[in-house]
This record gives structure tokens, C-alpha cells and sequence, in this order.
């Protein structure tokens, strides 16, 4: 699929909308078996990370298996590194019917059904094979993703977002006790802030921009997130100390217009759907690629990995899965999830 960047000036939000978004969708002519008679529709998609990024790559080969196997009738734009906004103005975006499609942190869904919380749990899924077999088994997501079709949007699927582990530049840890003291970047969330708590370690939210500096200064010891971005952010060069503490593998979602969703024929609906899952098992194939780079690239720079055992921290943050787990619709969920890893 050719990319479809297009350039922006930094004039503000309402600038950038006038410029981008003139509605879910575009149709354009396209020649079809020689013929200029199929109207293309377009669909824009919103992502908040670079065009290297895996997830970005499958839904690139997505949209073209998408035009091609439709006769020309969609085709995918991407707009990478939040050109249509953050993740959070992307939903209301997609609502609203303004764009198409957003890819959007497992997090932020909370906010239209509290259950989604049960995905972002620590230590929810064991690996990287059971969140996927949780996300491919309909009678356990089902109800879930169908929850918000009365607020304007579906969940088409998720992708596998990476496992996160804790880093910092005083030492390797291997225990809760190795976290006392030391501030810890985490995603700005009461739930993350109490499971860095529980973990040892004081939970500090910050934006991913600002933690390099505050690294540097000793505003932090340490952060948290998946090898590509502890490499790619080149926090490995002054924080060395990665522990697989394996505790978050919190999912990324596409979401769709429900009206787009809905106006699609049967055929094409079932193609894209399809299409879709195949870019879930891309990303991942990609996404191990990346890695193995990541932690080459990370060691290069003199970072040292580290396997401490989980079960201690597993453990710790058992009391806060039990809070969280506040409603009976919650309990159930996290029952089939913890089912499915047997």
C-alpha cells in the first residue's frame, strides 16, 4: 500500500482537524479491470507510534490485502506519530464518526466499560500465547468488545502490545525488596501507580518524552515498558539494569466507527475482519523480529538482563487484582482469562 503522509503545520489541534478530517471516510475513483467507475473508500486510521513500528507494518500490508481482496472498495491510511491527536481525542474522533479508526492503548477503554480493566491487570495473562488465545476466543471478549457499540464504535480486535518489565540504574532486581525507594516511571493510572506500590517501588507517572532527562537528573531510577522501547528510547544507556519482572501485557485495540462497521456488505465485513486477525499474527511475527534487535542493540549500549523469579511479585500485587476485580461482570471475566492459561 503507497503511504499516505501528509505534511502539518504546527498551528494547533483545530488547524490540524480542518487539515485532516473531513469525515470517517473519502472516496476516490479508482481503475478497476480497466475501468475508472470503483469508488475507493478510505478509510484514515490513527496510530500514535512511528511508521517503523510492528503494529504499524501489519496494518500497512492489511490495508493492501484490504483493497485488493474488496475489488478497490476500502483502502487503509495511516497517520502515524499522533498526526490526528493523541489516543484519548482519537476515540472521540472515531465516535464521532470523524475518522475511520484508531489504535488505542487497553487502558484508555476503561473509561467506556470498566471490565476492559480486567485485560490490564498485572500478571492476567502468563505469556504472550495465552493473552493471544484469550483475544482469538469469541465467548470470552465477545460481550466485552460488543459493550461500547451503543457509544458510536466497535472493537475490531487487539494486538499484542509487548511485556512489561522494570529497568533503573542502581542494580538488578530480583525482589520486591530491590525496588524499595526507587522511583519508577509508570503509565499515569491510580491501578499502576498501587501496583508499582505493591511491587517495592514508589510509581511515578510522567510523559514518555520527559523520562530520559529525569533519568539523567535522578528525578527517576527506573521506568517500565517493553525491550523496543527501553532500546529505541535509549533509556538502556543510563539505566542498564533490565529485570524480567513480566508483570503488565497490557493489549492495543483497533476500534472502528460502529456505522462504518455496520454499512460494510457481509463479504466485505468477513474480509475485513479476517484481514484484520492476520495482522494481529503479523505484528507478532514482526514484533519478535524487533526484539531480538532491541535487546542486542540495548546490550551494545551496556544494558544487562536479568530473570528474577516472578512468583514474589505475583505475589505483591494480588491485593490489588482483588480490588479491582469490584464487580461480578469483572470476576467472571478474570475467571475465563485465568481458565484459558490452563
Amino acid at each position: 500500500m503507497k503511504k499516505r503522509f501528509k505534511a502539518i503545520v504546527g498551528f494547533g489541534i483545530a488547524f490540524t482537524m480542518a487539515a485532516f478530517l473531513t469525515g470517517c471516510s473519502k472516496d476516490e475513483t479508482v481503475a478497476v479491470n480497466g475501468e475508472s467507475s470503483q469508488k475507493t473508500q478510505v478509510l484514515k486510521v490513527a496510530f500514535n507510534q512511528p511508521d517503523t513500528h510492528p503494529q504499524y507494518k501489519a496494518m500497512e500490508q492489511f490495508g493492501e490485502e484490504l483493497k485488493e481482496k474488496t475489488n478497490g472498495a476500502y483502502e487503509i491510511e495511516m497517520y502515524p506519530n499522533e498526526l490526528l491527536g493523541a489516543q484519548r481525542e482519537t476515540i472521540e474522533l472515531v465516535q464521532s464518526g470523524t475518522i475511520s479508526m484508531s489504535i488505542v492503548a487497553g487502558s484508555l477503554m476503561e473509561n467506556f466499560n470498566d471490565e476492559f480493566v480486567v485485560f490490564n491487570l498485572p500478571y492476567v495473562f502468563d505469556s504472550k500465547d495465552h493473552q493471544l488465545s484469550v483475544f482469538n476466543n469469541s465467548d470470552i471478549i465477545g460481550d466485552l468488545y460488543s459493550s461500547v457499540e451503543d457509544q458510536g464504535m466497535s472493537v475490531v480486535g487487539a494486538f499484542h502490545g509487548g511485556i512489561r518489565n522494570v529497568y533503573n540504574n542502581v542494580k538488578p532486581i530480583e525482589t520486591p525488596a530491590d525496588l524499595k525507594g526507587l522511583k519508577v516511571r509508570i503509565i499515569d493510572s491510580d491501578t499502576n501507580i498501587k501496583m508499582m506500590e505493591n511491587m517495592g517501588g514508589v510509581g511515578t507517572p510522567m510523559g514518555q518524552g520527559e523520562v530520559y532527562t529525569a533519568l539523567q537528573s535522578g528525578v527517576l531510577e527506573g521506568g517500565e515498558n517493553n525491550e523496543l522501547i527501553y532500546a529505541n528510547l535509549k533509556h538502556s544507556e543510563i539505566a542498564p539494569y533490565y529485570s524480567y519482572t513480566q508483570h503488565l501485557m497490557i493489549p492495543d485495540y483497533l476500534i472502528i466507527n460502529n456505522d462504518l462497521l455496520k454499512g460494510m456488505s457481509e463479504e466485505h465485513r468477513k474480509i475485513f475482519e479476517e484481514g484484520f486477525a492476520s495482522a494481529v499474527d503479523n505484528a507478532v511475527e514482526l514484533w519478535d523480529k524487533e526484539v531480538e534487535n532491541a535487546i542486542s542493540d540495548a546490550e551494545a549500549d551496556g544494558a544487562k538482563f536479568n530473570n528474577p523469579d516472578i512468583k514474589v511479585f505475583q505475589d505483591a500485587v494480588q491485593p490489588l487484582i482483588e480490588e479491582k476485580l469490584s464487580s461480578e461482570g469483572s470476576k467472571a471475566l478474570y475467571d475465563k482469562v485465568r481458565e484459558a492459561a490452563k
